[in-house]
């Protein structure tokens, strides 16, 4: 089954951050938002990524390569 257009760009651009937990890391206020969006993106580092690693490194290698090499590029 095909995800709607919308969907799809939602999926797309979504990656680990979601629109407003950029919007919220991005802005000068520290407010408590910003703080429990540090917090769920703590938590997606160190639970979903963890898991997602893990699965592309038994099922899909070349894919957990391609995320390494953008992941660990040289800035």
């Amino acid at each position: 089954m095909a995800l709607e257009p919308d969907n799809q760009e939602m999926a797309r651009r979504r990656a680990m951050l979601t629109d407003t937990e950029r919007e919220l890391l991005d802005a000068d206020e520290k407010s408590d938002r910003y703080y429990q969006a540090v917090s769920r993106v703590r938590r997606k580092i160190n639970e979903e990524l963890t898991e997602d690693v893990q699965l592309l490194e038994e099922n899909h290698p070349e894919l957990l390569t391609e995320l390494r090499d953008v992941v660990c590029e040289d800035d």
